[in-house]
């Protein structure tokens, strides 16, 4: 019976079948083979998973990350971090990595912040020297940060998962995004160095000082953010609805660029990406309790603790398998999947769960853009129709650099924790 639920996911995921079906058949399946299971058990799952104020944050964030991308906030966001870095070799590429850095803190979505970001810079990349593979790696992997830097919608969903806080896990997150934020800056300069890619126009403090009054009201969107949640003011919930009121009214009655049709546009498009986000949540409530049901999870903590790896040793299998995951499947359906078997484990070994909650994140961000199947990668070569064969080479050196990052925020908690103690 356990053998069946694990090969069934991976026989239909092989087939082609979206993930929610792939939950939903296999918790079918599961009921049909066991006996004095009530077909209430389907209701009552799929209600149970979505009955959570914490999840009503994910469509707000959407919607708010959406109208600051097409109304004018990401592009005035924009213009201010390139007046600020001008001048310097890279300059170009530092602003990919400043922009989903500060992208990050409004929307959440890595497919959002690559194509807010890239629609932006890509040409601009391509054209100054940075290349197509170059170019458009950068911005795959730079659209990861996103989904660690708060408000994160994975954070969301390991939050009701794991039942942590919210809270706790978007201020985790901070320090490990601009972590790998700065190692990625790091090495964009060093490689615009190594291929002598011309210099942008200098820092000029007229054109900083223009940029930053016609940006004002654009930054103010990510104060209004952190500003009503650790300030104690609104939940992470109430604080996306905010955002969602907040960018309207300047997108629309400040910048002008926004339109009453461009909203309802805008808030379509958001209701598929939210209900494609909620179905997966829906059948992963059902498949979970067929999960835990089948004692796989005891199963699971019985066959780690027998290989007696430590600390060190589990955490280390745990990057391995989700990394492994992350380049297959989206972050919202592994973190539902993986969670309730990996935390018996992490209690047992005393990993901090908010902890464990930002390593789970990090590993499942830099699974989005690794071959052959990483998420970005598709996104990318979709918009802006770059061949796959660039994008796969042109990503590696970032995989490697973040999976240093990756090392560092697994075994130094202190990364992730630090502010927390602030507090």
């Amino acid at each position: 019976m356990t053998a069946l639920m694990l090969a069934l996911p991976a026989l239909m995921l092989i087939a082609g079948f979206p993930i929610y079906l792939i939950l939903f058949i296999t918790a079918l399946v599961m009921m049909a083979m066991t006996s004095g299971v009530a077909t209430t058990i389907i209701q009552t799952s799929i209600f149970g998973s979505l009955d959570s104020f914490p999840l009503l944050a994910i469509p707000f964030f959407v919607l708010a990350g959406e109208i600051m991308g097409q109304g004018g906030i990401a592009k005035r966001i924009l213009a201010w971090i390139i007046a600020l870095v001008g001048g310097v070799r890279g300059s170009l590429a530092l602003t990919t990595v400043a922009t989903a850095e500060v992208f990050g803190t409004m929307s959440g979505s890595s497919v959002g912040c690559i194509a807010a970001v890239g629609r932006l810079l890509y040409p601009a990349l391509r054209d100054n020297g940075y290349g197509q593979k170059f170019s458009a790696s950068l911005i795959a992997s730079s659209g990861a940060i996103a989904v660690i830097m708060p408000p994160s919608i994975p954070l969301i969903i390991y939050g009701v998962t794991a039942q942590q806080p919210i809270t706790p896990l978007f201020l985790a997150g901070v320090l490990p995004a601009l972590l790998i934020g700065a190692i990625d800056a790091a090495y964009v300069l060093w490689w615009a160095r190594k291929e002598a890619v011309p210099l942008t126009d200098p820092l000029r403090w007229a054109n900083a000082w223009a940029a930053t009054k016609d940006a004002l009201w654009a930054l103010g969107t990510p104060a209004v953010i952190f500003g009503g949640i650790y300030g104690g003011i609104a939940t992470p919930t109430e604080a996306a609805g905010i955002a969602v009121v907040y960018s309207v009214l300047v997108s629309r009655y400040i910048y002008g660029d926004l339109t009453w049709a461009d909203l309802w546009r805008i808030s379509r498009s958001s209701a598929l990406v939210v209900t494609q986000i909620l179905i997966i949540v829906a059948a992963a409530g059902v498949y979970s309790w067929f999960l835990t049901t089948s004692g796989l999870p005891q199963t699971v903590v019985a066959g780690i603790k027998a290989l007696d790896l430590g600390v060190v040793g589990t955490l280390l299998l745990f990057n391995v398998l989700l990394l492994l995951v992350g380049s297959f499947l989206e972050p919202p359906a592994a973190i539902l999947i993986l969670t309730p078997l990996f935390m018996p484990i992490i209690t047992i070994l005393g990993v901090d769960p908010i902890h464990f909650g930002i390593i789970v994140t990090v590993n499942l961000s830099i699974g989005m853009y690794a071959p052959p199947f990483g998420l970005n990668i598709f996104a990318t070569h979709s918009l802006f129709n770059v061949p796959l064969g660039p994008i796969y080479r042109g990503v590696l050196p970032f995989l490697a650099i973040n999976l240093v990052a990756l090392m560092l925020i697994t075994y130094i908690p202190e990364i992730s924790l630090a502010l927390l103690k602030l507090r």
